[in-house]
């Protein structure tokens, strides 16, 4: 009876330890969502989805990210969805599920500890530095994260519908965004687990169950081909019904165009930015390699004279001080490591507000889950089980910043299945790794286990804190959030900088007391959250400075502008940055200390990106002029042209 009751406590008290575990994980990706105000892709991202079409969106973002604005058109048609505050929310919940769902996926399947499950997932929650309006970010890792789910539990169970499904996931991300397509790789996962199954099987002498394990593995493949194939044909036929696959086609073909004026797009550009950055890092990690070695030194020289102490001298209290010596100077490695990092080298920077805090420890740790993951993989001792999460978990690293020209960040973005796996088997050496003998030299593994452990106590510290004060606010973390923005609706209950609160507050007041909401605009700068902000829906694309966004495109959206005018059509506002004023070069100068000289033009005009805003920027100007535009507002932040 003592018993029964001892296992009923001990179930509750477990289950309401979880039941705090997940809604922390729930609420906790939520708590930002009234901190700052990003003029960059917050609001860009969702005039996307309030304005999804043609109309107002360029065919190249429209159709490379088209499930992506999709799902964000349905969530702006939610309660609150007409609201940042309230589309933030919305958004916040996919970092919720991605959580929720490592976190069941790791204790329920992996069977990992749930506490190193939770603290795994709370490191990758406070690790999303992207903001969440991106959904063709966010869209992306949810999909990924339920495909290779569904791949492991269609491999370990041979089940066929669940690696159909798996294909889905992953053909359907495609359509999430275009640049999604290396995902395919996932299917290398497939060959690998047929070839441990193969080696196995052969190990135990069936060579007939290794050839069966092959054939098993072509009938996976085609199961997971037929899902990938079956999403890209339903999604690019709705697309063909509604819009016309040869729409689809040019705005894809201009993808791959744009990469002549934005080269940082160019594949060999991406490859080479993530392999740079784990070659930079490299710095560090072979350091720390060297640390552990002069430890682990330490530790076999005091191993070998404890061994043989008592021949010389016959002494027990000189072991004891051998023993306790070598554990301390391995906890001081540890500490001289972090003093070396932190103080002397500044590995991290303690400054929440940007990315330094977190952009080397995250890139080692990463560096570390995939140093794990491929040991495991080839551990004779790996349940092939662990060595397929191993595998799977190395994929997803490498694959998540494949496409993106944001270097290693996107993969730092998406660690709910690394994370937790990471810390796991970090727990595991540090808790079960033991001495071993080579050569008559006792190895011991404690200075890896200090130096682990310390490296793993900076990391936990910096993500921590790092997710609890940064919010993005045009690639740096929101500061001095105190004031709000009272008459606008779109804004309320959003907390931002004073500065920002009185260029918003200002610009508001003046389009409604002149009835500019829902009129297009034309917006130049890093300011196509206006749209958003003030209902105004983009005349073509909100962000055309970009140099994704090309010179020829730009003058054909304004040739269209141009016959729409003449036909009768109402002109668009045009709003711009006040420091890009300059770039119109104007006759006559619109605003005293902003207008280009000579030489900074010329100056300007040697970098292509710039000389590409110049020629965007002249493009401008000369519409203005040719249509009589006049300024009608200025303030610290924003001019407007009627």
């Amino acid at each position: 009876m003592n018993q029964t009751a001892t296992t009923k406590k001990s179930f509750i008290k477990e289950y309401a330890l979880e039941s705090i575990f997940v809604l922390i994980l729930l609420l906790y990706p939520l708590r930002h969502i009234h901190w700052g105000l990003d003029l960059w892709d917050t609001g860009y991202s969702y005039a996307n989805f309030e304005y999804m079409g043609l109309e107002h969106m360029d065919s190249m973002w429209l159709f490379s990210t088209y499930l992506a604005n999709g799902v964000g058109r349905f969530l702006t048609m939610l309660p609150g969805g007409g609201t940042l505050l309230g589309m933030n929310l919305y958004t916040g919940l996919f970092v919720s599920g991605l959580a929720l769902t490592g976190y069941f996926f790791g204790t329920r399947k992996l069977e990992m500890p749930k506490w190193i499950v939770f603290v795994g997932e709370f490191a990758a929650i406070s690790l999303c530095w992207c903001p969440t309006a991106k959904l063709y970010d966010y869209l992306t890792y949810v999909l990924f994260l339920i495909g290779v789910i569904f791949l492991y539990q269609g491999l370990v169970r041979d089940k066929g519908s669940f690696l159909f499904a798996a294909g889905i996931c992953l053909g359907a991300n495609v359509l999430v965004r275009f640049s999604n397509l290396p995902e395919a790789a996932m299917i290398v996962a497939v060959w690998a687990y047929a070839f441990i199954c193969a080696g196995e099987t052969n190990r135990s002498g069936s060579g007939k169950a290794g050839g069966r394990a092959w054939l098993t593995a072509l009938r996976h493949t085609l199961w997971c081909m037929g899902g990938y194939l079956s999403a890209l044909v339903v999604l690019l036929g709705y697309i063909h019904i509604r819009y016309g696959l040869d729409a689809y086609v040019a705005g894809i073909g201009r993808l791959f165009a744009m990469t002549d004026t934005a080269t940082d797009y160019k594949a060999t550009s991406m490859i080479m930015g993530i392999v740079g950055t784990y070659v930079e890092n490299l710095y560090w990690m072979l350091r720390i390699f060297v640390i552990i070695g002069i430890g682990m030194v330490v530790c076999a020289v005091s191993a070998y004279l404890i061994k043989h102490c008592k021949l010389f001298i016959g002494h027990a209290g000189l072991c004891s001080i051998l023993k306790w010596g070598s554990r301390i100077v391995c906890v001081g490695l540890a500490v001289a490591m972090l003093y070396w990092l932190c103080i002397m080298r500044g590995f991290c920077s303690f400054y929440y507000y940007s990315y330094d805090p977190i952009r080397r420890p995250g890139i080692l740790f990463m560096m570390l889950a995939m140093l794990i993951a491929i040991i495991r993989i080839f551990h004779p001792r790996a349940p092939k089980e662990e060595k397929l999460i191993s595998g799977i978990i190395l994929l997803v690293v490498l694959l998540t910043s494949v496409g993106s020209n944001n270097e290693v960040y996107p993969s730092m973005n998406n660690l709910f299945l690394a994370a937790p796996y990471t810390l796991w088997q970090c727990w595991r050496f540090v808790t079960a790794a033991k001495e071993w003998e080579w050569r008559k030299l006792i190895i011991s593994p404690l200075a890896a286990k200090c130096i682990l452990t310390a490296f793993i106590g900076l990391f936990l510290f910096q993500v921590i804190l790092f997710g609890a004060h940064f919010t993005f606010v045009e690639a740096t973390g929101a500061r001095n959030v105190t004031a709000t923005v009272d008459n606008n609706e779109m804004l309320k209950g959003i907390k931002m900088s004073p500065e920002r609160a009185q260029w918003m507050s200002e610009i508001t007041s003046y389009v409604k007391e002149n009835n500019l909401q829902g009129r297009e605009v034309i917006l130049y700068g890093y300011i196509p959250s206006l749209s958003y902000y003030l209902q105004m829906p983009p005349a073509f694309n909100s962000w055309s400075d970009l140099a994704s966004y090309s010179l020829e495109q730009m003058k054909l959206a304004m040739s269209e502008v141009v016959s729409d005018m003449n036909a009768g059509g109402q002109r668009p506002v045009i709003i711009l940055e006040k420091s890009y004023c300059g770039y119109l070069q104007l006759q006559e100068e619109p605003l005293p200390g902003v207008q280009l000289t000579d030489a900074e033009i010329a100056e300007l005009e040697k970098d292509p990106k710039w000389r590409l805003v110049l020629e965007k920027g002249q493009l401008l100007g000369e519409f203005i002029q040719e249509q009589e535009y006049r300024q009608t507002f200025v303030n610290d932040k924003f001019v407007i042209w009627e």
